[in-house]
């Protein structure tokens, strides 16, 4: 089988014109085209008056040596490579050795449990919150009725926080093993649309991922995985031998039982404050890790349709349009989209109590009336929180107060209009634009809860990305405040066996851990720490 990447045709494409421009780009007759399917499809949207479609697609042909032979130079067209996942280890029939633990349900601790679980090593699974659909009701809670369960929100809970997102399946890690395709191949297993497989940008949306994510479940409990609900790790018991080495050797949990273990994956997300702060006193290597902060910007969808596509705006093979802008201000500072969710909503994403927090989320459908992206700017330990590992976690909570008191406490979010931003002037009542955040926004000035500098980039970069994006510096649009957390504010190093720096049997992995950055990433961190943590077991 041969692939041919960059096949491009019109938007409006009949279905016979593919095979006809597979055998054009070959340069073969139709019979020696003896079947094909579409491995990817995006769009190139560049020039909104002629909208291409564009496929990688494979194909099993006569002649195939031939035909390679004579594209040996042209890298568009290449042999399929092997996408298939092929586990490293299997335990052997029967195992009964010491079960792995996995701290964490989000994606990147659900792929390395379905892993383990796979290989035959029973995972038992730590999960600080409750089961999926137990949090939905817990987290409508808070948007509902500002009623927060600091164990079970937005950020903790079965799913992780990717539950409540866009549910992006895309990412611009280096795959060489196809990691990626495993998780899309899982997913669809578990009950994802099998669009997921072929989409250049694919995504699944919040109520999907509900689902999803129980159906993995019970495929791990059907392994013999074992999940716990409802309990925190409080504690990490750690020994340090006549040579100096330090093994972890269990788990104090919060109902008040040890765990024995010597093999923890530790994927507890970019939110787990409390979990930081104890490694970091138990002596676990740490760093701080740069990050972002912002706001929420909300447009109304058809707006950024129209922006990006013109007159194939609403176009049901386009879909809801996204865009992905940056801007390096002359303060230094990169502001950058983050986050990007058409027809969706913004969301109270806060994990602890007195504070506001936002994030973005949106359905398979993409159905809302507007769209909304983070609109963030950098932030740098050496510049912004030189205060050590931990420094990160009280600059995020010190905006994130200052956030709760500007939106008038009760977790509504302080907001303003575009235009009254760039004025400096407090907003007084809204436009055409009606912000989504629920339980609600209280209009005011967002510079009481953002420091001067990300204030000063973004209204700076705002007409720059209205260049970009036409109608983006509307005066109307709406921006919610804050935005941050984009990324773990911590990273606790690892080595080329995934085991922390300086102590055995901890493997970090995923966002908390700062080695990943959303769904499919922290799910192939998932796959590449359960790999190694199986490797040593089985050894």
């Amino acid at each position: 089988m041969l692939r041919i990447n960059e096949l491009k045709l019109p938007l409006d494409h009949a279905s016979e014109d593919l095979p006809a421009a597979i055998c054009a780009r070959l340069g073969i007759e139709a019979a020696d085209l003896e079947r094909f399917q579409i491995f990817r499809r995006g769009n190139d949207a560049r020039k909104k008056h002629a909208i291409l479609l564009t496929y990688v697609v494979d194909c099993v042909v006569r002649n195939e040596a031939e035909i390679l032979a004579r594209f040996e130079a042209d890298q568009n067209v290449k042999p399929t490579p092997d996408t298939s996942y092929k586990f490293p280890a299997m335990a052997p029939a029967g195992w009964d050795g010491e079960r792995p633990v996995v701290i964490g349900a989000g994606p990147c601790g659900l792929l390395a449990a379905l892993i383990l679980a796979q290989m035959g090593l029973k995972p038992i699974i730590i999960e600080r919150g409750k089961a999926v659909r137990e949090r939905t009701k817990d987290t409508w809670g808070l948007w509902r009725r500002s009623v927060l369960e600091p164990e079970s929100n937005v950020q903790f809970g079965e799913g992780g926080a990717g539950t409540f997102s866009d549910g992006k399946l895309y990412s611009r890690i280096k795959d060489p093993r196809h990691l990626g395709r495993k998780v899309l191949v899982e997913f669809v297993k578990a009950g994802a649309p099998d669009d997921i497989l072929t989409e250049a940008h694919p995504h699944i949306g919040t109520f999907r991922l509900v689902t999803m994510v129980m159906s993995m479940r019970e495929t791990i409990e059907k392994l013999g995985g074992e999940y716990r609900f409802q309990t925190r790790v409080e504690d990490f018991e750690v020994e340090t031998g006549a040579d100096g080495a330090r093994q972890l050797v269990g788990l104090h949990l919060s109902d008040g039982s040890f765990l024995p273990a010597r093999h923890v994956i530790m994927a507890v997300g970019h939110s787990a404050r409390d979990t930081f702060q104890v490694l970091f006193d138990r002596g676990v290597h740490v760093e701080a890790k740069p990050f972002a902060i912002g706001v929420r910007i909300e447009h109304p969808q058809g707006w950024i349709d129209k922006a990006r596509y013109g007159a194939n705006a609403g176009n049901k093979i386009l879909g809801p349009a996204a865009y992905s802008i940056s801007h390096t201000a002359k303060n230094g500072r990169t502001v950058y989209s983050f986050c990007m969710c058409p027809g969706g909503r913004v969301v109270a994403a806060t994990s602890e109590e007195g504070r506001v927090v936002t994030n973005g989320m949106s359905q398979y459908s993409r159905a809302e009336f507007n769209a909304n992206s983070g609109l963030v700017v950098d932030i740098d330990p050496t510049r912004d929180y030189p205060g050590g590992p931990m420094a990160g976690m009280a600059f995020q909570r010190h905006w994130e107060s200052l956030a709760y008191e500007a939106g008038g406490g009760n977790y509504m979010a302080p907001g303003q209009k575009l235009g009254d931003f760039l004025a400096d002037r407090p907003s007084t009542e809204f436009g055409d634009v009606i912000p989504s955040y629920k339980p609600g926004v209280h209009l005011t000035e967002l510079k009481k809860c953002l420091p001067d500098y990300v204030i000063e980039a973004i209204r700076e970069a705002l007409p720059v990305f209205g260049r970009m994006v036409p109608g983006y510096d509307h005066p109307d649009m709406v921006m919610t405040g804050v935005e941050t957390r984009s990324s773990s504010p911590v990273r606790f190093t690892r080595g080329k066996d995934c085991q922390s720096l300086n102590t055995r049997g901890l493997y970090p992995a995923g966002e908390g851990a700062g080695y990943a950055g959303g769904i499919l990433s922290a799910a192939v961190d998932g796959i590449k720490v359960a790999e190694a943590l199986a490797a040593d077991v089985l050894k």
